[in-house]
């Protein structure tokens, strides 16, 4: 099985601008030949059968990317409205500065198969790309953000994957949101 970091994952992962909420420590070469070189811990299933999440022990000091919301930090939190490229239309995110998270102990890392790939524009002849990665305490999935969700649902031309919702699954992303937030650095 070969594995490719995406160009998508790329620009969010390792930034030209390194940011203290990004992979540590690494180049993306060095994380793309981990990933081929290293047997995942454990794989889990993803949100549709084209993903696959590939847990992995922390080799760098990146940190943990989800905080918990407390009454002591709830003036952190920062909003606007953004895209994550210059195709997407911005929706509304939210995220904390000035918190210092825990580095963390695995990388959940997300998987899409080479036929996904190609339906969002990516041709490869890899099996598998990277198009994200988790920084957590525990190897289990952090839930998606619903905002993700509902763009996965408008479909391939607005940056989502065309997987629609799971009632089930959004509202157990929202209970999880609403007490939790990404931080930057």
């Amino acid at each position: 099985m070969t594995i490719i970091l995406t160009d998508f994952a790329r620009t969010r992962l390792f930034p030209r601008e390194p940011r203290r909420n990004t992979i540590q420590d690494c180049t993306p070469e060095q994380f793309e030949r981990h990933l081929n070189d290293v047997p995942p811990l454990t794989v889990l299933d993803g949100y549709a059968p084209f993903c696959k999440l590939h847990v992995h022990r922390n080799w760098t000091r990146t940190r943990c990317l989800t905080v918990p919301i407390t009454d002591d930090n709830r003036h952190l939190l920062r909003s606007d409205y953004e895209a994550r490229t210059k195709d997407e239309l911005p929706v509304l995110v939210r995220w904390f500065e000035g918190i210092d998270p825990p580095v963390a102990d695995y990388f959940i890392v997300i998987l899409y198969s080479r036929e996904q790939l190609a339906k969002e524009g990516t041709d490869t002849t890899a099996d598998w790309g990277v198009v994200g990665c988790m920084y957590t305490a525990e190897p289990v999935e952090t839930p998606m953000a619903p905002i993700t969700m509902m763009r996965n649902a408008l479909g391939v031309e607005e940056g989502g994957s065309g997987v629609g919702l799971d009632r089930e699954v959004y509202l157990r992303a929202v209970e999880f949101w609403s007490g939790h937030a990404n931080w930057r650095g």
